[in-house]
């Protein structure tokens, strides 16, 4: 199988078990625990580099400062998509933070027609304003749009597309984003501290551990999902992305027992039948070019 693939596989089980690691913080306000996922995560990846002796991409990064206005664009990206991710968590919406996840891969394919002109076929450009219609669908069910999803798909679908065009690899990619926002996080962290709030100083020693392991639970996956996205096209990685909330889904229903009556049933059925379209497609595609065909060749096909 292509390492990509397992790559993929393993960031999005990890990535689909979130839920039962932010429900164990449940006590520490979600900015707090956002800061702590930098903090650890930069200090984790420090020290893989330290070991490794691998320095040669500074030099690559010193003759071109441009490549951190890019990686700041995509740390950005990401402090947006876990904030709103572990409020939703830790607030009883681990179910509309499924739906994103379900979203984001058809995000995915229409940024990579916009951004990268990726070519859209007819079964693509259906399953999305299928998507599309089970969003409206719920937008006038319960009010307002579904920003926790909307929000999640979205600032998920750009940051792939950076990390996709990246400079740099992976490990050297997500140590310079931790980095960009680390000086938030210590900002933030300070601050709490100083009014008596900071979780970390007043918790136990279990706390403090799992507040530790941030470190490893947020850089595993994402170095993961980083080397797959260089390793295979954005659409294979839609379609394996489905697991992530296919296993966030049953969390939240069978495990916290969120609410899913007929009005949500109806949204998501619209959304998965642009889920089954789309795959449908994708699966087609792959039995007829394999995964390893080039894009290219795929467009000419087309």
């Amino acid at each position: 199988m292509n390492l990509g693939v397992l790559y993929a596989l393993g960031a999005y089980l990890i990535w689909g078990l979130f839920p039962l690691y932010f429900r164990a913080l449940i006590r520490v306000p979600p900015m707090q625990i956002l800061a702590h996922r930098m903090l650890w995560s930069l200090l984790l990846l420090t020290l893989i580099i330290l070991v490794k002796r691998h320095f040669s991409w500074l030099e690559t990064l010193r003759r071109r400062p441009w490549i951190l206005l890019r990686f700041s664009a995509s740390a950005f990206l990401l402090a947006c998509n876990w904030g709103v991710y572990i409020w939703a968590v830790n607030n009883g919406h681990v179910v509309d933070a499924s739906l994103g996840y379900y979203i984001n891969p058809l995000m995915s394919v229409v940024v990579g027609a916009a951004v990268l002109s990726e070519k859209l076929r007819p079964a693509q450009w259906l399953a999305v304003v299928i998507a599309a219609g089970g969003v409206i669908c719920m937008t006038i069910q319960i009010g307002h749009p579904p920003w926790i999803a909307l929000s999640l798909a979205l600032s998920f679908a750009l940051y792939g597309l950076l990390r996709k065009t990246a400079p740099l690899g992976s490990l050297e990619g997500l140590t310079i984003e931790t980095a960009v926002l680390l000086p938030v996080a210590i900002g933030y962290l300070s601050w709490e501290g100083a009014h008596g709030a900071d979780a970390f100083s007043h918790g136990d020693l279990r706390l403090r551990l799992m507040l530790m392991a941030a470190g490893p639970v947020t850089a595993v996956p994402l170095l993961l999902f980083a080397s797959a996205a260089r390793r295979i096209p954005l659409s294979l990685l839609g379609i394996l992305q489905y697991l992530m909330p296919t296993v966030v889904l049953a969390l939240g229903v069978w495990l916290y027992h969120e609410p899913f009556g007929r009005d949500r049933l109806l949204g998501f059925s619209l959304v998965w039948s642009g889920v089954a379209i789309y795959l449908g497609d994708a699966l087609i595609r792959l039995a007829i070019y394999g995964s390893s065909a080039p894009i290219s060749a795929r467009r000419r096909r087309t």
